[in-house]
């Protein structure tokens, strides 16, 4: 009885604790979800690494356009890159809400943007000028401008005060510093890169397969993410590799990649089923992204791996370890058994006899090729179950009865 003013404490610290952190976090692409009309400037915000940049700062304001505004902008058919300086000009390294615009002091303030933070920007041409126009309205023109306001502030989108302000604004900031061509990643050796950073063995098979091997070439310049599988998995897995015929050996190497660049903000918040890059019209080839806490999981009947690091993660090409092969179902389909072992022989009165579980043998209801033995695993998981509610019950009453007896 003496202790529980002691756990309702520690219980009102936590919640304190987890309140004060919820509080000061934030996330721009969720905020932005809510309000559909901002849809394609939330989208660039992922495809530019901006949404994850926005979230690990405070004290920010990010001022939207809508999609219209957009439209204008991606007409400009200019790059990916070009366009990440275009809106990282729309995010200001300063806190204003509504109401602080219209209290400005002087009318106007000269704000640092995440353009300018970038060292990218030359001279003052990552600042933007605030002023409190008359009439209420608001005026936003980047410093290097000729001085005439091309867009004005129309409403507060969300705000969490001090925080995170997001506003919109009429049009995109025009800035010929922004807009200028900026100069792609060199390309990228795909296998060189995984074999550097733990995932060797897996490269070495990719390279050795003509099919998939041009499968992945053909993909990544449209925008590619590969999930390999770390050396110590994919070693353990060779021999049943070996054992697929050529078809379904491309088809494993291209279940790890899918035909779309997603950066780990990206998996994190779009959870569900994802095609590979062997998918195809008869075949799903498909498998799921699951969030598990701050991990990220790809799961499908068959085996469910986490992602375990990034090797890469520029656009259009990210490529992350992952600490299991992912097993297609597809190519199990269909498979024969494996014929039970025969029967040993008797064994002696002295001998005692095994229990059911020792006596199966993991592998005589799976597959030829099976990626592991998940069903003698469940076995043991539903066993250890029974044990541990049997231990549970016993642990209750016993529990009960002490206390009782310190009453």
């Amino acid at each position: 009885m003496q202790l529980r003013p002691a756990t309702s404490a520690g219980a009102l610290v936590l919640s304190v604790f987890l309140l004060f952190s919820f509080a000061h976090a934030h996330n721009i692409t969720h905020l932005l979800a809510k309000h559909p009309e901002f849809s394609t400037f939330n989208l660039y915000l992922s495809l530019t690494h901006l949404a994850a940049d926005i979230n690990d700062r405070t004290t920010i304001t990010v001022c939207a356009v809508d999609n219209s505004a957009m439209s204008a902008l991606l007409a400009k058919h200019l790059s990916i890159y070009s366009i990440k300086n275009i809106l990282s000009l729309h995010v200001l390294l300063d806190y204003f809400g509504a109401k602080k615009l219209h209290q400005i002091t002087n009318g106007t303030a000269l704000a640092a943007t995440m353009f300018q933070a970038t060292g990218s920007a030359p001279g003052s041409s990552g600042f933007v000028n605030i002023t409190d126009l008359k009439g209420g309205k608001v005026g936003f023109t980047p410093e290097d401008n000729d001085g005439s306001f091309a867009a004005h502030f129309v409403k507060s989108v969300e705000e969490l005060p001090y925080n995170i302000s997001v506003i919109h604004i009429s049009a995109v900031l025009p800035s010929p510093a922004a807009e200028a061509p900026t100069p792609g990643p060199a390309e990228v050796n795909l296998t060189g890169i995984m074999s550097a950073h733990g995932c060797k063995v897996f490269a070495e098979t990719l390279l050795a397969n003509p099919d998939a091997s041009k499968t992945y070439d053909d993909a990544v310049d449209g925008g590619m993410t590969v999930f390999c599988p770390g050396d110590d998995a994919f070693k353990a897995f060779l021999p049943k590799y070996k054992n697929l015929s050529a078809p379904g050996k491309a088809a494993l190497l291209e279940y790890h990649a899918v035909p779309v660049y997603q950066s780990m903000s990206m998996l994190k918040s779009n959870n569900g089923l994802m095609n590979t890059l062997a998918t195809n019209g008869a075949e799903k080839y498909d498998f799921t992204v699951q969030n598990d806490g701050q991990a990220v999981t790809l799961k499908n009947k068959l085996v469910t791996a986490k992602i375990t690091g990034t090797l890469i993660d520029e656009q259009p090409l990210a490529i992350y370890t992952i600490n299991k092969v992912l097993t297609p179902k597809e190519l199990y389909k269909g498979e024969a058994p494996t014929p039970a072992p025969a029967p040993a022989p008797e064994k002696s009165a002295a001998d005692a006899p095994k229990s059911s579980d020792e006596a199966t043998s993991p592998d005589a209801d799976s597959p030829a090729d099976s990626p592991d033995d998940d069903p003698a695993d469940q076995t043991a998981d539903d066993n250890g179950g029974v044990a541990l509610g049997r231990v549970g019950f016993g642990g209750l009453i016993l529990s009960v009865c002490i206390g009782f007896s310190l009453l």
